[in-house]
């Protein structure tokens, strides 16, 4: 997360966290899954999501 905001501060207009249980982590992107624990069944790589991000603008 931090990455995202040092990264794109000037691009993301709004980020929100959706508190939620069995080790759920999703980031969603103007309505895209962009990266999911669930489907991966690991954490993400250190840039990974920042990478993922990226590839979607």
């Amino acid at each position: 997360m931090a990455e995202l905001v040092r990264d794109l501060e000037y691009e993301i207009e709004e980020i929100t966290l959706v508190p939620s249980d069995a080790g759920k982590f999703e980031i969603t992107v103007n309505d895209t899954l962009v990266y999911s624990k669930l489907k991966t069944k690991r954490h993400a790589e250190a840039g990974e999501v920042l990478a993922l991000v990226r590839k979607i603008k």
